[in-house]
């Protein structure tokens, strides 16, 4: 049993929380999962197979929702998903150093920041032909694939705001290309762990009705009711209070 500084009841409403906006984007919300965990005090090792598994339960409402509302863009998708999947189970192999880990992770949700308040990026996709959009989603893909497995988040919290960058598809569509990605990547990265990883089920199975109730609302609120702008917004405040946490954490 994990001992954690706060009730696994008051973790489990945080985490619905923390679902319900992830999932509204098309996330898992594998990074404030870790974020929240290191914090709390929940055992370096089992941090990352916990928020693969709450990726999984997250996205796999997430997706059907999105998909169901007609936003899904397979040739969108496949492509990062072909180049993601044989790296994804080779980063979840591996175990960073905690710091390493911290450190990765922060870095990693700045830029995406930086992205979301600095809109004028998107003036690039004007210089990018269909070959080279291809090519950057299977190179994206790739490296995306294994800093997932690696650090032990689904990474698309790294695709959404590329797409968006890149002019691949609409907020939308970046969403539940998020979604799937997340799945697909934490169902393999999860796979790589287990083999070496055990996870305490009394400890987890709170997290992960909390995790499916926020995931199921926050999806649907994305798929049927939110502006893309709005999405985008609650991206970064989601992303925001990440980065807050891990700070904290580093100081």
């Amino acid at each position: 049993m994990e001992q954690l500084l706060i009730s696994p009841y008051w973790l489990a409403a945080i985490f619905f929380l923390v679902a319900l906006l992830y999932a509204s984007v098309g996330l898992g919300g594998g990074s404030s999962y870790t974020a929240i965990l290191s914090i709390v005090g929940a055992t370096y090792l089992s941090i990352p197979t916990v928020s693969l598994s709450l990726n999984v339960a997250v996205t796999s409402i997430g997706s059907l929702n999105f998909m169901r509302a007609g936003h899904a863009r397979w040739s969108l998708i496949v492509p990062f998903l072909i180049s993601s999947m044989p790296l994804a189970y080779v980063g979840g192999s591996l175990a960073l150093p905690q710091q390493a880990f911290t450190i990765l992770l922060l870095v990693s949700l700045l830029f995406v920041l930086l992205r979301i308040y600095l809109p004028a990026a998107t003036q690039v996709i004007t210089i990018l032909s269909q070959r080279k959009r291809i090519a950057i989603s299977l190179v994206a893909g790739s490296v995306l694939g294994f800093i997932a497995g690696a650090v032990g988040i689904g990474g698309g919290i790294y695709l959404v705001p590329l797409i968006l960058l890149l002019g691949l598809g609409t907020a939308q569509q970046a969403a539940v290309a998020g979604a799937i990605f997340v799945w697909v990547n934490s169902v393999i990265g999860l796979i790589a762990r287990i083999q070496s990883d055990r996870v305490d089920l009394s400890f987890m199975l709170p997290l992960l009705i909390a995790v499916l109730f926020g995931g199921w609302l926050g999806s649907r609120l994305g798929a049927k009711m939110l502006p893309a702008i709005i999405i985008e917004r609650i991206l970064g405040v989601v992303i925001l209070i990440a980065v807050i946490l891990l700070v904290r954490k580093l100081l």
